[in-house]
């Protein structure tokens, strides 16, 4: 359990922020929590109303999203977004069903083969440990989303002056948690090679 304890403390905090940041997201973003009054009732809300990024809200909706708050203006904005796909919208067009139940498996199988790497590591490659263990954070994050919701809260948008093909596509804490532990690894392994001691060529290599 010792051995545990960083990826348990570090995935945990991912989750949190991941999830208090979504919280604002709809609270700031959204006009679903208003007329709520007192903190429980306001995260209830959070928690169960659904489908708020309608524009105007289809048949039956009561909410929707609110206009993007300008954080930094023509670079960096805060949009509330759901993303029912990956990355880029990935497989966002598979029938309901079989998406949640994809996105279900993926997830589950990316923590258990996070957790199975993590117990492998030697006790030397701590930045890989906190690689893991951010990655393993975000995972979380977006799945609680994907299994309370069917889709993921995103709210961060970045672009270069509304350029088309300038835009990265909006994201939330948790996705940036698995971007930083996908680079940490990816630096870690670079480090790796360089300090790797280089083959003897034959000209080194001793006479027999």
């Amino acid at each position: 359990m010792k051995n545990l304890r960083l990826l348990v403390l570090v995935a945990l905090s991912i989750l949190a922020a991941d999830q208090v940041t979504k919280y604002l997201a709809v609270a700031n973003l959204t006009d679903a929590l208003d007329g709520r009054t007192g903190l429980l009732a306001r995260v209830e809300g959070y928690f169960s109303e659904q489908n708020l990024d309608n524009h105007p809200p289809a048949a039956g909706g009561r909410y929707r999203a609110t206009r993007p708050y300008r954080f930094i203006e023509d670079y960096w904005h805060f949009r509330y977004v759901e993303n029912p796909g990956a990355a880029w919208g990935l497989f966002a067009n598979l029938p309901d069903g079989v998406r949640r139940v994809f996105f279900h498996v993926v997830s589950l199988a990316a923590l258990a083969f996070i957790l199975t790497m993590y117990l492998r590591l030697e006790p030397g490659q701590r930045m890989v440990r906190v690689a893991l263990a951010l990655v393993a954070g975000g995972a979380l994050g977006n799945f609680v989303d994907r299994l309370i919701r069917g889709y993921v809260i995103d709210f961060i948008d970045w672009h270069w002056r509304n350029q088309p093909g300038m835009r990265w596509p909006t994201f939330n804490v948790a996705d940036a948690a698995i971007c930083v532990g996908v680079a940490l690894m990816l630096v870690d392994s670079l480090r790796m090679r360089r300090t790797e001691p280089a083959a003897p060529t034959l000209a080194e290599s001793p006479n027999p």
